[in-house]
């Protein structure tokens, strides 16, 4: 579990300020939670990117100039260690799963209480994605097993033993440091096997594998 000392830098981009502002005041007793840069919009975002380097990013996903999807996707190309969780008012299964594809880390609705918002926060910082029910929900639809996820879908997946188990422990948002002694191996042979099932399946983090492991029933 994460210590509560542990710092997260945080911005966050959306067009409405008196939105934004709320949420700032919402997180302001969290006191590892900082928020280091706010955006207006998905072009201000990416110009500010350099001089913040936020650990974590909540973005909204209708802005001018530059939405939500444009942003996520190029952030996650360009800053491929900073994360981004999706904060908006669509409650459309559709989005959830694009932006999954994309690279977000999780997906928040704006109706999500701010311990639920620092909870993301949290579990994104520590094991790179966060699930909550409403996305879970679209995992098990069939009508999100039927979209395009991943090039190789109708290729059988076969998995080691060692691949299966730290797929497992991934799904259960064990980090690579918790997973090591569990199966007594080293946390860089985690991140190893990791990067083979990335490269595999076609995914781009951590809560690809997740998504691909629960849609194609790769574990138990």
């Amino acid at each position: 579990m994460v210590q509560e000392q542990t710092q997260i830098r945080v911005a966050i981009a959306d067009d409405h300020k008196i939105f934004r502002k709320g949420v700032i005041h919402s997180l302001r007793p969290y006191t590892n939670i900082h928020l280091v840069m706010e955006a207006e919009n998905g072009e201000d975002l990416l110009q500010k990117i350099p001089e913040s380097m936020p650990d974590i990013i909540l973005c909204d996903l209708k802005m001018p100039i530059k939405d939500g999807i444009d942003a996520t996707k190029l952030i996650t190309k360009l800053y491929p260690t900073i994360r981004v969780i999706i904060l908006t008012m669509y409650e459309d299964e559709r989005f959830v799963g694009h932006l999954m594809d994309c690279g977000a880390a999780g997906y928040l609705l704006k109706s999500t209480e701010p311990a639920e918002i620092k909870r993301a926060l949290t579990d994104v910082m520590r094991t790179g994605f966060y699930l909550n029910p409403f996305v879970n929900k679209v995992l098990i639809k069939k009508n999100y097993g039927k979209q395009k996820f991943n090039p190789s879908l109708n290729a059988e997946v076969a998995l080691s033993d060692r691949e299966k188990e730290v797929l497992t422990l991934v799904c259960m948002e064990y980090t690579a440091s918790e997973i090591a002694p569990k199966m007594n191996i080293s946390a860089r042979t985690v991140e190893a096997i990791k990067d083979r099932l990335m490269e595999r399946f076609g995914v781009k983090n951590s809560v690809g594998l997740v998504f691909y492991a629960m849609k194609n029933q790769l574990i138990d």
